[in-house]
């Protein structure tokens, strides 16, 4: 007979998945969005820093370069939005 084997991916806490792309959503202070300034970032392999522009608006998406995952097809790991 045929074996069939059912996978589900269960939902992340901080991360949404698009992909080998990762997005998560990041509280940022009014004082620093106006200001400018850095903030930190979870990633999968830890912590990192956003360096924000001054007069950055609601609803602005940075990307972080290969911070997502890397894919079983893909030779590169795809980025953190």
């Amino acid at each position: 007979g045929d074996l069939y084997i059912e996978i589900r991916i269960k939902q992340h806490d901080i991360f949404e998945r698009d992909g080998d792309d990762l997005h998560c959503t990041m509280p940022v202070s009014m004082i620093t969005a106006a200001l400018g300034g850095t903030i930190e970032v979870p990633t999968l392999g830890g912590k990192a820093e956003i360096e924000l522009p001054e007069g950055s608006q609601h609803g602005k998406t940075f990307r972080l370069r290969g911070k997502g995952i890397k894919g079983v097809r893909s030779s590169y790991p795809g980025d953190l939005y």
